[in-house]
Parts: structure tokens; sequence; C-alpha cells
């Protein structure tokens, strides 16, 4: 029977806690649960460790686990777990924290750990790991706590498993969006604004194209854009709650004599939009669209290209619908998100975080049917999903969409929220079928969570070669001779121009072949050479960006082949020599 991927990761992991406390034995031990690709584990070392330790822990890992200890599962008393971890000050406030009653730990021969389990059968199993780097992490998360490093690792039942995976670990160092974007000439990131990205002419074309895409989606579906102010008065904050749960993250300034804050959010602006005008139940759903810019004060240590920035834009909607529209609401949404996500070959999977136990606001019957509303929508996707109990925001259960990219990672983009808190706070209603006033409910949605992250993530998920609707550079037009094919280049690169597609003559005096591994390198989507047979021809000789093969057309069939691609947004798809 094949392991569970979970269990023998989380298995490894208490393998790799016992060789750490082998070779470090006055380390302590913090959380060491297994994640999406794997493992990690947080330690507090007596003096921290580097990467170049890392095949120490695995040899010693290898030599325990050949022991073939069983893992077994003991349940002790609360104080009998105090008594055993007495000498660890992180799994006694863990420990401490626990309710009264039956408390288990996991041992593996000498070795045992605090644990809910459950775990493989025995060490032994454990053949094919690799522990692969080292990152701070704060106990528990919070900044206030000590730093303790962070182990990452991964474990597979196969060899070829693990080697794939460690391939893959490798192309994604290759496509990395710092290093693609300094490369195509998309984005900067300066000292003079840690975490505020600059768009470059490269990445204002992606983004533009992209924004473009989103507003003519959107328009479709119903959705009036509006924009709202960057910067707002404290008061409004405080009306939100954000003032009160988010001040820490927020730039605040003095404007005459008087406390503002630029936005980390849009949700407020688009409650005033709202409330600008009564409406009635026959308008509803109103659904507004902003690509609000917002700011918030990420830690400096978090910031990373684009996927953490300080400055970013949202690709916001705020939907206001009667309790009895949830339903259809939520199913237009989806059928949005999946005809963006498919421009970009990006599958996903929904989880649906449910009301927690405590601290939720609003009536628990209305809870109740938004999550049955919300499961049934996604049993009708026909979408895998799964339910996180008890993990929806304390204003309304939400859904949360799982993009997986090409080099199987998860990235969390799309999201819909229900909310029963900020129309209450904000006194929002409609004019029901009675004359009476009503509250509605507001839906909360983004489907790609920011551009900037978006961009970092189909840059890496394409790797730079990125559709010809979005490339900057669509066309490079490459004379073989400029003495005699030249003149025919330019009619050639002209006309493109002149068909909305971004066409680059490269007449330069290099060779041929290093201008066609320079298209290669920025990653052209297509490559056209100029020669004789073309010239006499009125035709064009391409490659595609990805395929060796050169394709011969006429131009007017090149020229209309590019804009079919470009007003459908196409996948790249490459083609066979005739």
């Amino acid at each position: 029977m094949a392991l569970d991927k979970d269990t023998l990761n989380h298995s490894t992991s208490h393998l790799m806690a016992e060789a750490i406390m082998n070779l470090y034995p006055g380390a302590h031990l913090g959380f060491g649960p297994s994640i999406e690709e794997g493992f990690y584990y947080d330690v507090d070392f007596p003096t921290p460790i580097t990467e170049a330790d890392l095949p120490k822990i695995e040899n010693e890992m290898r030599r325990i686990a050949k022991r073939n200890a069983k893992f077994e599962r003991v349940e002790v008393s609360k104080d009998e777990a105090l008594k055993l971890f007495k000498d660890n000050p992180y799994k006694l406030e863990l420990i401490k924290d626990l309710d009264d009653g039956t408390i288990t730990i996991y041992k593996q021969g000498e070795f045992f750990d605090l644990c809910r389990g459950p775990h493989i059968e025995r060490t032994g199993l454990i053949k094919n790991f690799k522990l692969l780097s080292i990152a701070g992490a704060y106990w528990r998360g919070n900044s206030k706590n000590k730093q303790l490093q962070r182990i990452y690792g991964t474990s597979f039942e196969s060899k070829e498993e693990l080697d794939e995976h460690l391939r893959i670990l490798e192309e994604r160092k290759r496509r990395d969006h710092r290093i693609l974007g300094k490369q195509l000439g998309l984005f900067m990131l300066s000292d003079y604004g840690p975490g505020l990205p600059f768009w470059l002419p490269n990445g204002m074309i992606v983004r533009n194209a992209i924004e473009d895409m989103w507003k003519e989606v959107h328009a479709r579906y119903g959705y009036l854009q509006v924009d709202t102010p960057i910067m707002l008065s404290k008061e409004l904050w405080e009306t939100s709650g954000h003032w009160d749960h988010y001040k820490d993250n927020m730039y605040i300034t003095m404007v005459d004599d008087d406390e503002f804050a630029i936005k980390p959010m849009n949700c407020p602006g688009a409650i005033l939009c709202y409330k600008n005008d009564l409406h009635s139940y026959r308008e509803l759903p109103l659904r507004y669209a902003e690509l609000g810019h917002v700011h918030r004060h990420e830690a400096s240590g978090a910031l990373n290209g684009l996927f953490r920035v300080r400055s970013f834009t949202q690709d916001d909607a705020h939907t206001f619908v009667r309790p009895d529209q949830i339903g259809e609401e939520i199913k237009s949404i989806i059928k949005l998100y999946d005809e963006i996500y498919s421009l970009f070959g990006l599958n996903y999977k929904i989880e649906l975080s449910t009301r927690p136990e405590e601290g939720y606001i609003g009536d628990i019957k209305i809870w109740d049917e938004s999550e049955r509303i919300l499961e049934e929508v996604c049993r009708a996707t026909g979408k895998d999903f799964k339910i996180n109990p008890g993990d929806g925001a304390f204003y309304g259960p939400k859904l949360d969409f799982k993009v997986r990219d090409s080099m199987n990672r998860i990235w969390q983009c799309g999201t819909i929220q229900l909310d029963m808190n900020l129309p209450e706070r904000f006194d929002v209603t409609y004019i029901n079928e009675k004359g009476e006033k009503a509250r509605p409910v507001m839906i909360h949605r983004a489907c790609f969570g920011s551009i900037e992250r978006f961009v970092g993530v189909i840059t890496e998920h394409f790797a730079g070669a990125f559709p010809l609707w979005i490339a900057p550079e669509q066309v490079h037009v490459l004379p073989v001779n400029n003495e005699f094919h030249l003149e025919y280049a330019k009619e050639v690169n002209d006309l493109l121009r002149n068909n909305g597609i971004r066409s680059h003559l490269v007449d330069a005096s290099e060779k041929l072949g290093y201008r066609m591994r320079n298209a290669q390198v920025k990653k052209v989507p297509y490559t056209v050479v100029i020669g004789d047979n073309e010239k006499g021809g009125h035709s064009v000789t391409y490659r595609h960006f990805g395929s060796k093969n050169q394709i011969t057309i006429p131009l007017d069939e090149f020229v209309n082949k590019l804009k079919e691609e470009i007003s459908s947004r196409s996948l790249p798809i490459i083609e066979e020599d005739k």
C-alpha cells in the first residue's frame, strides 16, 4: 500500500528532529508539521547552523532510519507532559495552552515528541528525503517572539519521485521572476523605496495588457468600474474596524490637523460609493470593480520581489446582493474566474472556510445558510474543493482559490468572502419589495489578489515566455543582409506595427545567428527572417519561440494569424513545419 504523502513527510520531520537532538543536544524543538511539498521544523539552536550543516543532519537521519524503530502513540496526562518536556520552553508553552485531559506524544525508539499524529509504521520506511534550506521564523509567527531557524525538507516514497521534485526545484530557481524581471526589463526595485516596485516599459506592456483584459471581462459580467481615493481619514478606518486591528500596517499622516491613512484595502471606499445614492432591491446585485492602489507596511525581512511588496494594486470587486442572490452571484464569480485563469493555463482547487467557533459576528442562521449555499455552489462547479472548519473570517465564510502553476506550486490568488460586518458598521441598506430598509450582504472578491504578485506568478509559470497577447516584444524582424533585404524587412515591420503588433526591426550589423539567439534570450514569441525567397515571394519565414521549425507563409496570412492569436488571447501552440 502506498504511503500517505503528508504522513510520510510528518514522520520525516520527527526523524530530522531526533537527528538534530543527537547532534545538537542543547537545541530546543518548536513546530514540525508537514506542508504542501514536504515538511519543516522550527528549532532554537545553541549556535545557529548553516546550510552547510544539512548534509551532516541527513547522514544522521539515515543512520537512525536503519534502526527501523516503530512509531508509537502514547497518551499522557497534562502533568506528565509538562514533566516530559520540562527542559523545552517551547513545548511547555504549547502544553500549557492545551485543555486538561489526555495529551498524545509519539515515540520512535528513545526519542519522543509532542504530536497528534498520525505517523507511518516504522522509520525504516523513510528512505528518499532531502533537506533543502534554512530560513528564519519567529516562534508562533509573532515578530515579538524569538526568531528560530526553520529547516525545510521533503520526503518521497520512491527515489524517482524525489529526483523529479529536485529537478523541478532547480527549474524554479531558473524561472525566478526577480532574475527574469531584470533580464526582460519588466520591473526594478530601489533602496530609495524598499518594497515599492518600479514598473519598467516592458513590464508596463504586460501589466496594461492584463488590466485591459480584466476591464473587458468585468464589463461583460456587469461590473461598474470605480476609483476611490488612496488616502482617507482616520474616522473612516475606525468605522470599518481597520484602525483597531490593522493600524500598525498602515501609513499614517496629518492633513489639516487630522489623521489620515493611506488605504491598505479598498472595501470602505466601495461602501462610500454605494452609499452615495439610495438603492432598490431591483438594482441588486450591484457590482463595483476597482484596480485599487493600496499600501501595507510589511516587515522588511518579508519583502520578496513582486511576491511580497508594500505597494500593490488589488483587482478588487465588491458586490452588494440580497441574501437570496448569493448563490447565483457566487456562480457568476466562479465562471468569471474560470474564464480569466484559463487564459493563463492555470488550474485551481477551492477551499471553503466556515464560521469560527468564537468571535464571529452576525446571525448564526445567516452563517449556516451562507455556508450551505457556498458548498452547494462548489459542488455544482464540479471543481475539487475541501472544507476548512472554523477558518472563515469573523465577518463571514469565504472561498479561497488555490492556483497551481506549471512548476506544481500552489498560489493563493482568488478569494470570495461573504461579509455581514461592514454593511452593519456602515449602515448599508436597500429598499426591499415592501418599501422597507433591508441589509444587503457584501461580497469581497479578487481574482488575481494583486497585479504585482500575479505578474510574478505568471512570469515564473511561463518562464518569461509570455503568450503573444501580453508579450512586451511580439515579433523581431531580421533581414539576412541589409544591402539586399532591409527595404522589404522595413515593409514587413511597418505592416505589423500598423496592425497593432509590437514588432521590432533588428537590422544591426551583427550576424544573423547572433540576432536570432538574442531574440531567444528575450523570449520573443515570433522571429521573422527576411531573405531572397521572402522578398521575392512577398512572404515571411518565422520561427516560434521554443521551436526549431521554420515556417514560410504569405505576409498577409502571417499578419492575420498574429491578429487572431492576439485577439483570442490564446496560449502558445508550437506548430510543425509543413
